[in-house]
């Protein structure tokens, strides 16, 4: 779309935004926004939209502008796990907002220290730190593990401190998070990247034998490669690496920005594996939408954080921590993990049977609700198609379809979304 500087000095003029009764002060500036947004978007062209515009959520379903109403296996990319605006977690957010929404970390927050005492309880770490989304808090486990290195195993000079992550990563979009990721897609045109990272293959456990260096002080890891393809772990490689930083005091760092808060099956996917990690990074699921992120490590490592060395003038404020304390209550619990489980092993097993039926199903992979459809020649095609049938799915590249129900789906929904992508399959493949 062109730049019509017209249409936008007009729409400019009409906001009336120097008092002096431009025509905004007539009523006319609804008319004036509209058309200077067919204009020019005022939108960085940044995503590549579908055309929908989703105006209301509850729990797996979303409706657009039009009145029509969608069954959501996106959840907001992994992040509304207890589905659309959930009960006990709306309830927690508008007492909260009756209170105090914000307020400067300088004080005690006792939302924060209810939720960082509830990680705490809940997985390996000793202290938590919260910042607004998965990229800051990796972005803040890329500078614990330089700090770390600087000032315990003191790696300093001009050559910083090596973390290694792996081929086909994906850990944000900052500058340190992107030069993390392993995909050359995402480093395009941003360079020069961050020093510092280095990338082996993914699951290849030979490789490993390249993984310690001088200078090498973390690994940064996703259990489940979400944007590279839900591709999980190997139990070997994972077994290798865990031993491997062992003997040579490398911190082990698991980004479970996507795999985390029950999305895999157990409420964090490293359990899954026997390890402990030394840092995780955590975020999407734990504030059911309200914008949340956490970094959580042993004190061994997070001792090197003292007042002054990292920040955040959001972070764990009194509003997203009371989202954040109402979602894990509901995930943590036994029986709701349990549900998810059950529901995980059903998903997989409807979608076997849509593979022995559909030749273009060449694999399924994943865990738990984090599922991958592997069809190298019909992915996108699977995608829009879902959506003719009111079912909304992504990709993760392109040649899986990633599917992401609620974790609160049910058995009904599923069903109905097996339905929708058998007819959609029957429509491609006739």
């Amino acid at each position: 779309m062109l730049f019509n500087h017209d249409k936008a000095s007009d729409f400019v003029k009409s906001l009336d935004l120097d008092g002096k009764g431009g025509a905004g002060s007539t009523g006319s500036s609804d008319t004036a926004v509209a058309e200077a947004v067919e204009a020019v978007n005022p939108v960085m062209n940044t995503y590549g939209r579908f055309p929908l515009t989703l105006v209301k959520g509850s729990g797996s379903y979303v409706w657009d502008d039009q009145g029509n109403k969608y069954l959501d296996f996106t959840s907001g990319i992994a992040t509304c796990n207890l589905g659309h605006t959930p009960e006990k977690v709306k309830q927690k957010v508008k007492e909260q907002l009756d209170e105090l929404w914000h307020c400067s970390n300088l004080y005690h927050i006792p939302n924060q220290e209810q939720l960082a005492g509830a990680l705490v309880q809940y997985t390996f770490a000793d202290q938590v730190f919260f910042c607004n989304s998965g990229a800051e808090a990796n972005e803040g486990a890329i500078k614990l593990a330089r700090k770390y290195a600087s000032e315990v195993k003191g790696i300093a000079g001009d050559e910083p401190a090596e973390i290694v992550t792996f081929a086909q990563s994906f850990h944000g979009r900052t500058m340190a998070t992107l030069s993390a990721t392993g995909q050359e897609k995402i480093q395009q045109g941003f360079g020069p990247l961050v020093k510092g990272f280095r990338y082996l293959p993914y699951n290849d456990v030979a490789a490993l034998d390249d993984l310690v260096q001088e200078q090498t002080v973390a690994v940064l890891l996703e259990l489940v490669q979400g944007e590279g393809g839900i591709v999980p772990a190997d139990v070997q490689w994972v077994q290798k690496l865990v031993e491997l930083c062992k003997q040579n005091d490398i911190l082990l760092m698991v980004d479970e920005i996507q795999t985390g808060m029950g999305r895999s099956g157990t409420l964090f996917a490293y359990e899954q594996y026997g390890f402990e990690p030394d840092v995780m990074t955590v975020a999407k699921g734990l504030g059911s939408g309200i914008p949340i992120g956490a970094l959580l490590a042993k004190e061994k490592v997070s001792r090197v954080l003292q007042p002054g060395t990292h920040g955040s003038t959001f972070g764990g404020n009194p509003l997203a921590t009371a989202a954040g304390l109402a979602t894990l209550d509901i995930i943590s619990q036994p029986d709701f993990l349990k549900q998810v489980q059950e529901a995980g092993d059903l998903l997989q097993q409807q979608l076997k049977g849509l593979q022995a039926e559909f030749s273009c199903i060449q694999a399924i992979r994943g865990k738990g609700m984090l599922v991958g459809l592997y069809m190298p020649e019909h992915a996108a095609k699977l995608v829009e198609k879902l959506r003719d049938e009111h079912i909304l799915v992504l990709l993760a590249g392109p040649q899986v379809v990633r599917i992401l129900p609620p974790l609160t789906v049910s058995e009904e929904e599923l069903n109905q979304f097996i339905a929708g992508c058998k007819k959609a399959l029957s429509q491609m493949t006739s």
